[in-house]
C-alpha cells in the first residue's frame, strides 16, 4: 500500500435498530431529526470528497407496510427470545414513514458521489441469537438483495452485522448471496462476542473511546482477512460515539482521540475505519455535524500531508483486488 486509507461506514437503521430496546417509548421527533440531518451529512461528505458506505436495513427500502409485507422472506428468524424479532414486534405496532421506511433517503444518498448503499441485513438480523438458523439468515439476505434490486437496481456488496454480532459460520452464506466485504470488530478482547455484554467489556470499550491502551486502532492493509480467498473481512477501528450530554467535558476528548488515531494511521500508512449510526447525531444535530466537519477537515489535512485517501468499503475492496 502506498497511501493510508480512511473508510467510513454508517449503520442506517432508524427504529429497526432499536425496536427491541424502546418498547412503547418511541420518540418520533428523534427519528424525524435523523431524517432531516442525513442530507447535511451528505453535503459535508461532498464538501470534503468523502466516500462512505451506508449499511442500510432492508426494511427501510419499502414505501409502506403493504410493500414491507410483500418482501418478507419465507423463513423468519425463530429466535428463542421473540422480543428480538422485528416481525413479532410489528404485530402489536403501527408502522409509519418517519420511523420505518426511507426509500426517498436511500435515493438521495445515491445521488451523492462516492456513496455506497450496503446492507445491515433485511430485518436487523441477530446472527448470534439462540434459535435462529443458517437458512433463515440466508433468506434474510436474499430479501435484502431482492428489495434493493427491485427498487433501485442495486446489487449490495458490503455487509455490516447488526449489533456487531459477527457469526464466523455465516461468512460463506454472505459470499454466496452476493456480498464481497463485511465489516468485522476490532481484534481486541472487549470487542469479541458482543452478544455477551458484561459490565467490564462495556466499561473498557467506553474508556477506549477517550484513552488508548497501547494498541493502535488503525491497521496495516494485510490485517484485512480474506475468507477462503473470497470474502474480505474489514476490521472497524473506532465508533464515533454520540454526544455525551451528562458529561459534556468528555466530548472534546473523544473527538481528539479520533483525530490522534487518524494521524497515526496516516503516518504509518495504515487503514482507519470509522463508523456510527446516523441516528446518533439526533441527540444534538448541530453540534454533531460540527464535530463531523472537524473530523473531515482533519482528514483533508492528512490527505494533503500524507496522501490519505477516502474509500467506501466497496472501493476499498476493489483496491484489495488489484
Amino acid at each position: 500500500m502506498n497511501h493510508p486509507i480512511f473508510t467510513i461506514s454508517l449503520d442506517f437503521e432508524l427504529l429497526w435498530g432499536v425496536f427491541d430496546k424502546v418498547n412503547e417509548k418511541i420518540d418520533k421527533q428523534y427519528f424525524l431529526k435523523t431524517r432531516q440531518l442525513i442530507p447535511d451529512i451528505l453535503r459535508l461528505f461532498e464538501k470534503y470528497n468523502i466516500e462512505a458506505t451506508w449499511a442500510t436495513v432492508g426494511m427501510l427500502f419499502a414505501e409502506n407496510e403493504e410493500e414491507w409485507n410483500s418482501y418478507q422472506p419465507s423463513l423468519l428468524p425463530s429466535y428463542k427470545d421473540q422480543n428480538l424479532s422485528a416481525y413479532q414486534w410489528v404485530r402489536s405496532k403501527k408502522l409509519d414513514s418517519t420511523c420505518h421506511f426511507a426509500p426517498e433517503i436511500i435515493k438521495e444518498i445515491m445521488t451523492f458521489p462516492g456513496q455506497e448503499i450496503g446492507s445491515h441485513t433485511f430485518s436487523h438480523y441477530f446472527t448470534l441469537s439462540k434459535g435462529q438458523t443458517p437458512s433463515q439468515f440466508r433468506a434474510d439476505l436474499q430479501a435484502a438483495q431482492k428489495i434493493a434490486k427491485d427498487k433501485f437496481d442495486l446489487s449490495l456488496k458490503s455487509l455490516v452485522f447488526p449489533r456487531n454480532h459477527i457469526n464466523p459460520f455465516y461468512m460463506d452464506i454472505c459470499w454466496e448471496e452476493g456480498f464481497e466485504q463485511v465489516r468485522v470488530n476490532p481484534p481486541k478482547w472487549y470487542w469479541q462476542e458482543t452478544q455477551h455484554e458484561g459490565l467490564l467489556k462495556k466499561a473498557v470499550r467506553s474508556l477506549d473511546c477517550y484513552f488508548g491502551f497501547g494498541e493502535r486502532s488503525s491497521y496495516d492493509v494485510e490485517k484485512v482477512i480474506v475468507w477462503q480467498e473470497k470474502l474480505k473481512l474489514m476490521p472497524a477501528s473506532r465508533i464515533l460515539k454520540p454526544i455525551n450530554q451528562k458529561f459534556p467535558l468528555t466530548n472534546a476528548r473523544r473527538i481528539q482521540r479520533i483525530k490522534e488515531e487518524m494521524s497515526s494511521a496516516a503516518k504509518n500508512q495504515e487503514v482507519y475505519h470509522l463508523w456510527w449510526h446516523p441516528h446518533n447525531f439526533a441527540v444534538d444535530p448541530q453540534r454533531a455535524l460540527g464535530e463531523l466537519e472537524s473530523i473531515l477537515a482533519h482528514y483533508l489535512f492528512l490527505k494533503n500531508k500524507y496522501g490519505m485517501k477516502s474509500m467506501s468499503m466497496q472501493r476499498f475492496g476493489d483496491f484489495l483486488n488489484k
